[in-house]
């Protein structure tokens, strides 16, 4: 648990409790200034400018001259919900500012992969482009940009990956991870700076409908949670605002995909990034994990809502087979990962037959579970394409970098990333991906379970702690759910629910004698805990929520670990 010390002066704590004070405190915010920055949001206030962005001006000089002359832009995005959602808002925003001939494009994750290919070029010059601008994607496209320019084609790219040491000779590039962009934006998802590019766009070309732009931001708030980027900074404020944009979305298609999954969204119930990220976004993202990114995209674009059932019906129907072979490939992989990687510190595998689409789910889990960074490689003729996922303490994109004679492609995030490797380079790859990871990883601790927050009393928590609490949403990478230490409560009753008698439902109150009961439940704990009886005496970590049913509201208990004293 993390160290109690929070030197706050009197105007502070008249303010703020001193739970929160704390709570602050530990995440490095330390100061009037920068609390209040922190809770108060203010739209117009606090988001940045978009001409903060060094070639902001290149971008929009390219981008206003091909519609001054008419010509034909194509929009290249990626095929994850982030590059999916980017492609959708600047190609309506396009659109609205009057750009009548536009190509979105979204490659076949298994026929092209990631990113600029040959294929798309030729195809997007056959149709006449002029002008080709990425999302979430584009920064390690060297060649690719090259041939562009040989077929006569323009080229600006947004993205926010990881900046090779060599960028791309594009018309300008938009990233904030670019050395000397203001650090307000470096958080960014590829969603993000393309809806900066579109508030440039709106400011310079038409500034009499700026306020259209806060319509996109539902887009947004989903891309920049799929894409897990830390939420501070502008994110905070973007996702924000967005969820409030997605409680009241316009969008058939967004709408008809929550009536046929079920998920409770409506300006009375605006969704938190949980709901986006476990229900929402997974949805986007089976179209390309299972076959092509573009039924996703039809979906969010569709203003017809029988239309947008339909292709609502597909992705529910995608999306569940996508959870079947999912866990049928992380079966099969924890096998070899209990039988060959016991003892190591890198685990990978491959198999022709493992859709590459899933690859980066399946290293997810694997690497969760297993503690260890991980790879899923599917073997393309004579070459292998997969996906790695991370630990904290070992920035992948790095590692991957120091082994990049290996490899034919690669990119990403310090805890995320994609490669691809000729098979005659692959066991060299291996070994030195190993030999990196070993040497990173001696000495260090391997507990990935993130520390309490801190400890308070059964008698902290009420309605006033929980509206505190929400003051500092969203929570998500970056800025994680605070996690509570309670000590010494009494089981007043205990159940087991839900299928396979996974879950506790209980009722606690505190040793101490105070009258207020506690709703708790600890999702998959009737695996370890389930003897657990009335009158056992217990500590607990977990969160505080507010559940609400059939119109009443109560504080929830959800509890992450337990131990009986």
């Amino acid at each position: 648990m993390k160290e109690s010390a929070t030197p706050f002066n009197d105007e502070l704590t008249s303010k703020f409790s001193s739970i929160i004070l704390q709570l602050l405190f530990n995440r490095g915010i330390k100061n009037k200034e920068s609390i209040e920055n922190f809770l108060n949001f203010d739209y117009e206030k606090n988001i940045s400018n978009p001409f903060d962005f060094s070639q902001m001006e290149k971008a929009l000089e390219r981008i206003g001259s091909a519609i001054k002359k008419k010509e034909k832009i194509a929009i290249f995005g990626d095929y994850d919900a982030d590059g999916v959602t980017a492609t959708v808002l600047l190609t309506e925003a396009l659109k609205d500012l009057g750009v009548g001939k536009i190509i979105p494009y979204i490659p076949d994750r298994q026929i092209e992969g990631y990113g600029m290919n040959a294929k798309a070029l030729n195809f997007l010059q056959k149709e006449g482009v002029n002008l080709i601008i990425t999302v979430d994607c584009g920064i390690t496209n060297i060649s690719e940009v090259a041939k562009a320019k040989e077929l006569g084609m323009d080229v600006v790219i947004t993205d926010h990956h990881h900046v090779p040491a060599v960028v791309p000779e594009a018309i300008a590039v938009l990233n904030p991870h670019m050395e000397g962009e203001e650090n307000k934006c470096k958080y960014l998802s590829g969603v993000g700076v393309a809806f900066k590019l579109a508030e440039a766009l709106y400011q310079r070309l038409q500034p009499e409908k700026i306020n259209q732009t806060k319509w996109m931001l539902d887009l947004v708030a989903i891309g920049t949670i799929a894409d897990c980027v830390p939420l501070l900074g502008e994110n905070r404020l973007l996702v924000k605002y967005g969820l409030v944009v997605l409680s009241k979305t316009r969008r058939a298609g967004l709408l008809e995909m929550f009536s046929v999954g079920r998920i409770s969204v409506s300006e009375d119930d605006i969704p938190d990034t949980h709901r986006v990220a476990f229900q929402i976004s997974p949805r986007i993202n089976a179209a390309g994990r299972m076959d092509h990114a573009n039924v996703a995209y039809k979906l969010l674009v569709e203003k017809n809502r029988p239309e947008g059932r339909i292709m609502a019906l597909e992705l529910e129907s995608k999306n569940q087979e996508r959870q079947k072979i999912t866990a049928e490939i992380v079966r099969e992989i924890k096998i070899i990962a209990e039988n060959s990687f016991k003892d190591r510190k890198f685990i990978y595998a491959e198999n022709a037959h493992w859709p590459v689409g899933l690859l980066g789910l399946v290293a997810g889990k694997i690497a969760d579970e297993f503690k260890k960074p991980t790879m899923i490689l599917q073997k393309q003729g004579n070459e292998f394409a997969g996906s790695l996922r991370s630990i904290p303490q070992v920035n992948v994109i790095e590692t991957l970098e120091k082994c990049s004679k290996f490899l034919e492609k690669f990119g990403g995030h310090s805890q995320a990333a994609g490669v691809r490797v000729k098979n005659v380079n692959l066991e060299n790859f291996c070994t030195k991906m190993s030999e990196l990871i070993e040497k990173e990883l001696e000495g260090k601790e391997m507990n990935l379970a993130r520390e309490a927050d801190m400890e308070i009393k059964a008698d902290d928590i009420g309605w006033e702690l929980l509206l505190e609490l929400k003051k500092m949403e969203p929570f998500g990478e970056g800025n994680s759910e605070p996690i509570f230490i309670i000590k010494d409560l009494i089981v007043e009753d205990v159940k087991i629910v839900g299928n396979g008698n996974k879950h506790l439902k209980m009722f606690l109150r505190a040793q101490s004698g105070s009258p207020k009961i506690f709703d708790a439940i600890f999702f998959g704990g009737g695996n370890d805990f389930g003897k657990i009886k009335k009158g056992d005496r217990i500590d607990i970590a977990g969160n505080l929520s507010q559940d609400e049913w059939n119109g009443n509201k109560k504080i929830q208990l959800k509890i992450i670990d337990l131990k009986i004293i």
